[in-house]
């Protein structure tokens, strides 16, 4: 079975969604196909389980938050 997800992360400015493109994009290859729109972060996963894409989704967002961190927003 194929499962697929879409997590969005929304960010002040344009300049703040290339920072985390550009952050998470080394984590990613392979994982999953991301693409920032604006001041968005588009991250598209597929996966074959739930517990994969799960974990994936959790591996993202843990990622995401140091981004958030070092951003301070």
């Amino acid at each position: 079975m194929k499962i697929k997800a879409t997590i969005t992360f929304n960010y002040h400015n344009h300049e703040q969604a290339e920072v985390a493109y550009q952050s998470l994009l080394p984590d990613n290859i392979g994982f999953l196909e991301s693409y920032q729109d604006h001041e968005s972060l588009v991250c598209n996963l597929k996966g074959s389980s739930l517990k994969t894409i799960l974990s994936t989704a959790d591996d993202l967002i843990f990622s995401e938050m140091l981004v958030e961190k070092i951003l301070e927003i």
